[in-house]
């Protein structure tokens, strides 16, 4: 992502949490307009994710359970981006494990923000195309409660406006891979 990068001025920088998936940080910054103060922030190391589509047309998205909100969100697939592996292999795996099919047929969608008010993480997006269910999934990870489900295009815009828990990557996802929609 082409950004036009104006970094703060570090003036002290303290790590208060090291975590699996995230890093949390306060920071004594200089912005760039002069102002001074403590920042936090989440480092992320990215995720990546798939728009899968079937051959009929149907996306297959995760009705997944998120503890942070305390419920089930609807989303598409993705994961975090490990240590030593690209946005584009880090998808191919999630896809399999968290809905039982490989896609032979890629095509990079965009890459986007997901909360850039206290967080660096970016989503790399991926629509999944020529899909085939794999004989055996591989498990998913011990956390993971998901349950697949097909909507066309059209089911999956209702449930967005009519205040269904999707979450903002699926949305905003789904609007990269609209030209590409039938």
């Amino acid at each position: 992502m082409s950004l036009g990068r104006e970094l703060p001025q570090l003036l002290k920088q303290r790590l208060l949490y090291k975590g699996r998936k995230f890093d949390f940080e306060v920071n004594r910054l200089r912005l760039p307009n002069k102002s001074e103060g403590d920042w936090e922030c989440i480092r992320h190391p990215g995720g990546a994710l798939a728009v899968p589509v079937t051959p009929e047309g149907k996306l297959i998205l995760l009705r997944q359970y998120r503890f942070a909100v305390g419920g089930r969100l609807l989303e598409f697939p993705a994961g975090t981006v490990e240590e030593g592996e690209s946005p584009f292999q880090t998808i191919q795996r999630e896809i399999q494990e968290e809905t039982g099919y490989r896609a032979r047929k890629w095509q990079k969608l965009g890459n986007f923000f997901l909360a850039p008010g206290y967080s660096d993480e970016i989503i790399y997006a991926y629509l999944a195309e020529d899909l085939e269910k794999l004989e055996v999934p591989p498990n998913l990870d011990e956390d993971e409660d998901i349950e697949v489900l097909f909507f066309t295009p059209a089911e999956l815009e209702k449930a967005i406006l009519e205040g269904d828990a999707v979450d903002s990557k699926t949305i905003s996802s789904l609007i990269l891979a609209r030209p590409y929609l039938s």
